[in-house]
């Protein structure tokens, strides 16, 4: 568990207004953000868009950052076996020290069965260990406790990012798991509550525009759990006002304490000016020293 950071932003994605890579502000955002004591990313996740990202592109990103001695987990994003399998080679092959597996939930969801043989596919696959990734907000299907239960098992499956926000979930979760399986919890809302169910940690977008405030929360809520009170309750604002938006709110709180977001990639478009502009100051109050 001491190779995997407590805590590890879920990474924007930068594009240009044409829709390209923008592989100098990946680097500069990367750079900023282990300015600020960040010593893991995700690279190519919900929030890095990796479901937009093209074939090669993964391996891109990972490169033009590859080279600072931070945990690079990387996001697969795949609706079948084959082409999971593909984008696992791409990001190991590119340097990525783990996986981070997106449940596929086109034809597969609510087939447990199929899903289980998914991720045991891609762990016998992989050189470099995997994680299960359960996101029901966006996928509309929950990875279920005993099929976690099972895949943790695995030799190569060492953990999971679960995005629910319930923390009577994730206590099951760890309730049902070996003691060294890595649980993540992928709320901001919950960074507090998840830490005193047993977490390990958290992968959050949140940490894109307000990292010093998580890191602080993380920190303090690993000694009492009750003086992050305060700390938490700002977290929760700020997360709920700009990732209302999607990832273009939290491109453009992001860019308020300035990383360099670049835009969405279609259909996905920026927020307005004004709109985009105000969360920003959202995000630039909210950082602590």
């Amino acid at each position: 568990m001491a190779d995997f950071p407590t805590y590890l932003p879920a990474l924007i994605t930068p594009f240009t207004s044409a829709g390209e890579l923008d592989l100098k502000a990946q680097a500069h955002n990367v750079r900023q953000l282990a300015d600020a004591g960040i010593e893991g990313f995700l690279i190519a996740g919900s929030t890095g868009e990796g479901p937009y990202l093209e074939p090669g592109e993964r391996a891109r990103l990972i490169k033009a950052v590859r080279r600072r001695k931070t945990h690079l987990m990387v996001g697969i994003a795949a609706e079948t076996t084959r082409m999971g399998l593909r984008l696992v080679d791409e990001a190991v092959a590119a340097g990525a020290d783990s996986l981070l597996v997106l449940t596929p939930t086109n034809m597969a969801r609510n087939r447990d069965d199929v899903v289980a043989r998914y991720f045991q596919a891609i762990a016998d696959h992989s050189p470099v260990p995997v994680l299960l990734y359960s996101v029901p907000p966006f996928t509309a299907y929950s990875l279920p406790v005993p099929v976690v239960e099972k895949l943790s098992r695995h030799r190569n499956i060492v953990g999971m990012k679960d995005s629910a926000g319930d923390v009577v979930r994730l206590q099951a979760i760890v309730d049902a798991t070996p003691s060294n399986f890595i649980l993540y919890n992928g709320a901001s809302r919950a960074l507090t509550a998840a830490m005193t169910v047993g977490c390990h940690g958290a992968i959050t977008a949140s940490g894109n525009y307000a990292p010093e405030l998580i890191l602080q929360i993380l920190d303090v809520a690993a000694r009492d759990p009750l003086a992050a009170r305060d700390l938490q309750k700002r977290m929760t604002s700020l997360s709920a006002a700009v990732e209302a938006h999607g990832v273009p709110g939290i491109k453009a709180a992001s860019a308020g304490i300035g990383l360099q977001p670049g835009e969405p990639r279609l259909p996905l478009v920026p927020m307005t000016r004004t709109a985009g502009a105000e969360l920003g100051r959202l995000a630039r109050s909210a950082r602590v020293s």
